[in-house]
């Protein structure tokens, strides 16, 4: 698989399916090599990627990510394979554990050890789920969501890399640290075309607070140096050091940022300008490899 540097990141459940594939392919023809969709209580990512897969000739469809609680790992090994077969090679897996609200509240489940649980499933999903079906031409790869020492020191043993989602440079370079040379690096980065402080500050934080309630992401920024005050505050400093506000060139230093840390791939989730989870077409023509 040949991974390009820029991707993009994108909730698709506020498009129709016609709408979603119209989104893909205009990723697509702006040069991204990849569309990165998320699960959480829309649509089902591996029936959503066959669609986008159908719907586009080059771009990587992956998944940002699949939750190992919705699935076995046999059922992920087939899906991964299947997709892989039919497009070419063009999938991608990214999985995680999610979170304890939307693995116990939403889905009914029990929430285990992070890293036990995922080291589990990608043991099971390498030695004992089978797959019957007519292979892809080559073994399809598998990145997984990473943001402690132990879950990245995992991802560099038992996967292809790590997708980290709501991070700084600061901690891709950390994550390089620990992954080494080799392992993928995929990480997310938000952006927002908007040039007056006060309403970017505004946007990002509307966008942002979800997220910021979730333990994952939250010991991940107390790992980084950030208060529990900021934190709960949504201060400017950690809200700057997540959304990338500001113009294009601006937004540009800090995507090259994470390159400079060390990332292989950094896939842009363009926040609209008035917020909400469509994209930002505009900035993302805009920011396009070549543009």
């Amino acid at each position: 698989m040949q991974l390009g540097k820029l991707g993009v990141w994108q909730f698709t459940d506020g498009m129709t399916a016609a709408e979603t594939a119209s989104f893909a392919q205009r990723v697509e023809k702006w040069g991204y090599s990849a569309l990165w969709i998320p699960e959480a209580t829309g649509r089902e990512p591996f029936a959503h990627a066959a669609w986008l897969l159908a719907n586009t000739k080059k771009l990587i469809i992956a998944t940002g990510i699949a939750n190992i609680y919705a699935r076995d790992a046999r059922a992920s090994v087939s899906g991964q394979n299947t997709l892989a077969e039919q497009s070419g090679g063009r999938f991608l897996l990214g999985l995680g554990v999610s979170h304890v609200p939307l693995v116990e509240g939403v889905r009914g489940h029990s929430y285990g050890a992070p890293v036990a649980t995922m080291k589990a499933y990608l043991e099971a999903m390498k030695g004992g789920a089978p797959y019957s079906a007519v292979p892809p031409v080559e073994a399809p790869l598998t990145v997984i969501a990473a943001l402690g020492p132990k879950m990245l020191e995992l991802a560099k043993t038992h996967a292809a890399g790590a997708h980290p989602y709501l991070v700084t440079p600061e901690h891709t370079a950390q994550a390089r640290r620990i992954l080494g040379a080799g392992p993928m690096l995929c990480v997310e980065q938000m952006v927002l075309r908007e040039t007056d402080p006060v309403k970017a500050r505004d946007v990002a934080r509307s966008t942002i607070g979800f997220y910021l309630a979730l333990p994952n992401y939250r010991n991940n920024l107390l790992r980084l140096g950030y208060s529990a005050e900021e934190i709960d505050g949504k201060s400017d400093r950690v809200t700057d050091a997540i959304v990338a506000w500001g113009d294009a060139k601006t937004i540009r230093t800090r995507i090259d940022a994470h390159f400079q840390a060390g990332a292989s791939h950094v896939c842009i989730q363009a926040i609209p300008p008035a917020g909400g989870r469509m994209a930002d077409d505009v900035l993302l023509a805009e920011l396009a490899p070549g543009g």
